[in-house]
């Protein structure tokens, strides 16, 4: 079997490389699973370059979600051929993995590349509408980052229920594609954000979700009506949260965290299964879906950490273990 693996923190494009080694026995209630897919998400190598929230242990695998197909099986609960989501965190730029039969989460068959990527950005996206703010229909949110995985799955999730986003690129390029995924409202960043926000929709912002922070994050609680929530989810201008404290003392704004790590450490099996099952059928309706840029081999793992890095990117970058 191969593995991508990094035995130091640093600029992923250096550090990580590919090792061969054989591959493990299956112990009783165990499954080994060929990986079709895993995607390579921005926290996957901020993780490598050593500034994320935690640190492994090194040498580490990187990856945190995937799709495979279960090639051998040492119990009951799963049977071989079947796809399965991997699990979540556990190092998935591999050909192959060994894991507990319960941890996987079996799906029908579909997409490979739109399945692949349920695990992070889609249920960050659900999550970031359903556990901060009572919304209903004709209420405003307001993202940032929103050309990013995340932001465009929410486009599509608020929009089959009828709330509408006010969505924030930080460049001119990023407006073409969110309107063609269905955005109705993208306008780029600025000092006068707030303002062209009231100008284009006469409304006030219920929820405000940041995945910027810097001046960004102080801009969308400048939208926010008395009362409204501002949640910060990354930091992708690596500067602090910017916030005016008398704003936030006199409008009474909520200022909320999400780490989809915590959430799944909290949430109990049945809520997990229910957030899948709800990502997984609107996939297969194809009315969630995300835009792939390129496909990578694991020996073309510098290059494809590179490509990742890129801004001018048209989608996202999977890795295909086992060929595409």
């Amino acid at each position: 079997m191969q593995k991508v693996i990094y035995e130091e923190f640093g600029n992923p494009v250096e550090v990580l490389k590919l090792v061969e080694e054989d591959a493990p026995v299956l112990a009783d209630g165990q499954a080994r699973v060929s990986v079709l897919r895993a995607p390579i998400n921005p926290s996957d190598l901020i993780q490598v370059s050593g500034n994320y929230g935690i640190k492994p242990p090194l040498p580490a695998i990187p990856g945190n979600e995937g799709l495979g197909r279960v090639s051998e099986v040492n119990g009951d609960g799963i049977e071989t051929g079947q796809l399965v989501l991997l699990p979540p965190g556990r190092g998935t730029w591999m050909t192959e993995m060994v894991c507990d039969i319960a941890t996987l989460v079996p799906l029908p068959e579909g997409d490979l590349d739109q399945l692949s990527m349920l695990t992070v950005n889609p249920a960050t996206a659900q999550l970031l509408l359903t556990e901060f703010v009572d919304l209903a229909e004709g209420d405003w949110v307001i993202q940032s980052a929103a050309n990013s995985a995340v932001g465009s799955y929410l486009v599509q999730l608020a929009e089959a229920r009828g709330i509408n986003v006010l969505n924030v690129v930080r460049r001119e390029s990023a407006i073409p594609s969110l309107e063609k995924l269905g955005a109705e409202t993208v306008l780029v960043d600025g000092p006068d954000l707030a303002e062209r926000v009231r100008e284009a929709t006469g409304a006030e912002m219920k929820l405000a979700l940041d995945a910027v922070a810097g001046d960004t994050f102080a801009r969308l609680g400048d939208t926010l009506a008395p009362g409204g929530t501002l949640v910060s989810y990354g930091g992708m201008s690596n500067q602090p949260c910017a916030v005016d404290a008398g704003k936030m003392i006199f409008r009474d704004l909520h200022l909320r965290g999400f780490w989809l790590v915590k959430w799944f450490e909290s949430a109990s099996r049945a809520a997990q299964k229910e957030l899948y099952t709800a990502l997984t059928g609107a996939v297969l309706k194809g009315t969630l879906h995300a835009p792939i840029d390129r496909h990578f081999t694991l020996d073309q793992i510098a290059e494809a950490a590179r490509h990742s890095w890129a801004g001018e990117r048209d989608g996202k970058v999977l890795l295909a273990p086992n060929g595409i």
